[in-house]
């Protein structure tokens, strides 16, 4: 395992050099979700699947960029799922983005994600990494990865970070996000999923949920490569998970690889709060 950790630490090195100066225009491709991907994607992803595929460890390869996984060794312990730019549209614009990683043992099941992973680049590139217990690293002067702390999510928060378009939220859910903004709740949100679930980890509470809308009624981020892994962090952090009736993502059924999910993360209070909504009725 540290071997593959140490691998993914180099790509992200990598990665984080790159955004310096790579090229922002978007390429002629769609990826399995259908969206158009930037040449800063491709690159991202060709850096992690040149540095694993190196390694005897890893069973396969499963990447918001690729249609199919990439099965490198049969013998191999681990498969390695990973959005390799999250947030890549808003590198134009300087914003934080990151990677997101997820490390299965054997077979793609909720229950077989022993460790989740991203980076933050930002002013500072930063790590989380969680087996049990989400730890910060901090890359120093001498390009090393230094911890932090770990990281812990308080009862209740004061942020709420929601995303998709508010014309298509449901009333429920509208309902429910006024009234954390009548709990005087502050809004945070940048349209980047690593760097707004990073700033209310830190900050130690509050909420981010992405909704089933009526243009994406499962709706949008993908199960295996980017809710999953936050779900172990936030769940390690103290948190709770849900998809808005679960009492946790990790009860989802995995059927493919590209598939979405309706998502909740934050402090205890916000999601048993969003379960008082949600438990009533779905309009």
């Amino acid at each position: 395992m540290d071997i593959l950790i140490n691998s993914i630490k180099e790509a992200v090195l990598e990665i984080s050099k790159a955004l310096k100066y790579a090229d922002l225009s978007y390429s002629n491709h769609q990826n399995k979700t259908g969206d158009t991907q930037l040449k800063l994607d491709v690159l991202s992803d060709e850096i992690i699947t040149k540095k694993l595929s190196k390694l005897s460890c890893v069973k396969a390869l499963v990447s918001e960029e690729k249609d199919e996984a990439l099965n490198l060794n049969e013998n191999g312990e681990f498969i390695v799922a990973y959005d390799p730019l999250d947030g890549s549209s808003l590198v134009d614009v300087n914003f934080a983005v990151g990677s997101i990683f997820g490390i299965y043992k054997n077979e793609i099941k909720p229950q077989n994600l022993i460790l989740s992973l991203y980076s933050l680049y930002g002013p500072r590139l930063e790590m989380v990494i969680c087996d049990k217990t989400p730890i910060l690293y901090r890359l120093d002067e001498n390009s090393e990865f230094k911890k932090v702390r770990e990281l812990k999510l308080k009862e209740k928060g004061n942020l709420n970070a929601t995303g998709a378009s508010q014309w298509a939220w449901s009333k429920t859910h509208a309902k429910f996000v006024k009234s954390l903004f009548d709990e005087k709740y502050r809004l945070r949100y940048s349209g980047a999923m690593v760097a707004d679930l990073h700033q209310i980890l830190l900050k130690g509470g509050g909420l981010f949920s992405y909704p089933a809308t009526s243009d994406h009624i499962n709706g949008k981020l993908r199960v295996v490569f980017e809710v999953l892994p936050f779900a172990k962090i936030y769940e390690s952090a103290g948190g709770k998970t849900s998809d808005g009736f679960s009492k946790s993502l990790f009860e989802i059924k995995i059927d493919k690889i590209h598939q979405t999910t309706p998502c909740f993360f934050g402090s205890s209070y916000e999601i048993e709060k969003m379960h008082t909504f949600y438990g009533k009725n779905n309009e």
